[in-house]
């Protein structure tokens, strides 16, 4: 009985503290997921759309911590109950998600682990079997050591979770697994694989005259792209350094445009007012936020392959 309470726990702890981590690397992935969820054909909890972030970041936060907490046995009833609460709210939304067919990805492992609703409804009703099974035997979760070494785990593991999301917050995810990542030729990621859906099955560019110049984008061999996924939410601050970067791409005889789901009369406004040399083209805004989580975000591609990503406060570390 002993060894198997060990067992559940590490097995809990460890996959809370992954599932944390991964969605701790790009939490604004998650916000979007959350918004996914909050929105008005799911949940329609329309108000909280808002403080989808700051939401994303504490529960990111609380699965990642209450992992640690579990592994190293720090304050085992106040963790597992905190468990039992946290698995019962994934339950509810895997759930709703599976039963009704809408959202078809939770994200419970942000881009790391694709899982069906359903297997992800299932994946939570054996870690609430397990978690239950600690609750009831929770007088055998003991600490792995003194209260210092405790103490320190968790205030390192408490700093590090918060220093770690607010640094690719600021600039991007520290690890990439979308089929847009650095190394990745988008051509490619658009073939099908058998009969499977294609990682990318939604790049398209077009002009504001409507002409698809996707095509052209992924053969020409200097492209920069800034993406503004929606332009009235675009860090302003960050359209200077656009244009800094801009007019040096185009000197260097790169192809530069904007990518935006916005009106092209809003991209214009924007235009006069900074004095961008260029123009833009509609995507999807759903695309241009896999793409890269930066708005606005720098992607430099050579024959549809990306060779980097960056966010417009890091122009300094792009070399033409």
């Amino acid at each position: 009985m002993k060894i198997l309470i060990q067992i559940s726990r590490v097995i809990i702890g460890v996959t809370f503290i992954f599932s944390g981590f991964v969605k701790m690397i790009d939490p604004l992935g998650t916000s979007y997921k959350l918004q996914e969820y909050l929105s008005a054909d799911v949940l329609n909890i329309e108000g909280l759309i808002h403080y989808a972030l700051p939401l994303s970041v504490f529960l990111i936060f609380i699965e990642f911590f209450l992992g640690v907490l579990l592994l190293i046995g720090y304050f085992p009833k106040v963790t597992i109950w905190g468990l039992v609460l946290l698995i019962g709210f994934f339950l509810f939304l895997t759930w709703y998600s599976a039963y009704y067919n809408k959202v078809t990805d939770c994200g419970c492992f942000g881009d790391a682990i694709t899982l069906s609703p359903w297997q992800t409804f299932y994946k939570n009703v054996f870690f609430l079997v397990l978690i239950l099974f600690l609750l009831f035997n929770i007088r055998e979760v003991k600490p792995i050591g003194g209260i210092t070494l405790l103490n320190w785990i968790s205030f390192l593991s408490f700093l590090g979770s918060f220093t770690l999301m607010y640094y690719v917050l600021l600039h991007l995810p520290i690890i990439d697994f979308r089929p847009y990542a650095v190394g990745k030729n988008i051509p490619a990621q658009m073939q099908y694989i058998g009969d499977e859906l294609p990682p990318v099955h939604d790049f398209l560019l077009e002009s504001n005259e409507g002409k698809d110049l996707t095509t052209k984008v992924l053969e020409s061999p200097k492209v920069l792209l800034v993406v503004m996924n929606t332009i009235t939410k675009s860090r302003k601050t960050g359209f200077k350094n656009v244009k800094i970067i801009t007019d040096k791409a185009l000197k260097e005889g790169y192809l530069v445009y904007a990518l935006s789901s916005s009106l092209n009369e809003t991209f214009t406004s924007y235009k006069q007012k900074y004095d961008f040399n260029f123009e833009m083209l509609f995507c999807d805004e759903t695309t241009l936020k896999t793409i890269i989580r930066a708005n606005p975000g720098i992607v430099i591609l050579n024959k549809g392959t990306v060779k980097g990503k960056w966010n417009a406060r890091d122009i300094d570390k792009i070399n033409l």
